[in-house]
């Protein structure tokens, strides 16, 4: 049977897409077995990349409020594990923003890490990216649906959430239902998760 600690040196050396990464291949992700509740994300910005740390920029500070919790909470593996659609910073687009998380992280490694999480009872699909790849077709035609359907992917342990990005903002205005129902709703089931 595989172990969490060998897992983890095995994604540390990966470099399956480093030739297509700018800055290189640093690998994100935290994981713990006693973790009850994940976050499955996009992929690395370049703050996050010069520093290993997940969600270490603005908008994990809007992920943080969304959960009301402190980092110390945040970061604490033992309650909260954290992956990526994509483990690496994937790059900027020319035109401006950073690219879509690479395509061969979440077939590599996803399953494998997961049966590594049995105490995972929620897991926290933010992003378009992760809601794709979790729900597929059972996802609503956009994802401001799908998030506003939120209750019907909880009995598969999934709740979907916009990405906490600055793009974000405008969003927020136009659907305030994710304030007054969804945020609630999810700061109770992260208490309930975390204690």
């Amino acid at each position: 049977m595989e172990k969490l600690s060998d897992l983890f040196l095995e994604i540390s050396a990966c470099k399956i897409c480093e030739p297509e990464l700018n800055l290189g291949a640093r690998p994100v992700v935290v994981a713990n077995a006693k973790a009850r509740l994940m976050i499955i994300g996009q992929a690395p910005g370049t703050k996050v990349h010069a520093t290993g740390i997940p969600w270490n920029d603005p908008s994990g500070d809007r992920l943080r409020e969304w959960l009301q919790l402190d980092k110390d909470q945040f970061y604490n593996e033992e309650n909260i594990a954290i992956m990526p659609m994509g483990f690496c910073y994937p790059g900027k687009i020319p035109k401006g923003g950073d690219k879509p998380p690479r395509l061969e992280c979440a077939p590599q490694w996803h399953e494998r890490l997961k049966a590594q999480l049995p105490n995972i009872g929620l897991t926290l699909l933010v992003g378009s990216y992760a809601q794709k790849y979790y729900l597929g077709k059972e996802m609503q035609k956009t994802m401001t649906e799908t998030i506003r359907h939120y209750e019907d992917y909880l009995d598969r342990g999934f709740l979907p959430l916009p990405h906490p990005s600055w793009r974000t903002t405008g969003w927020l205005k136009k659907n305030p239902w994710f304030d007054e129902e969804v945020l609630p709703f999810l700061r109770q089931k992260t208490k309930a998760f975390l204690n």
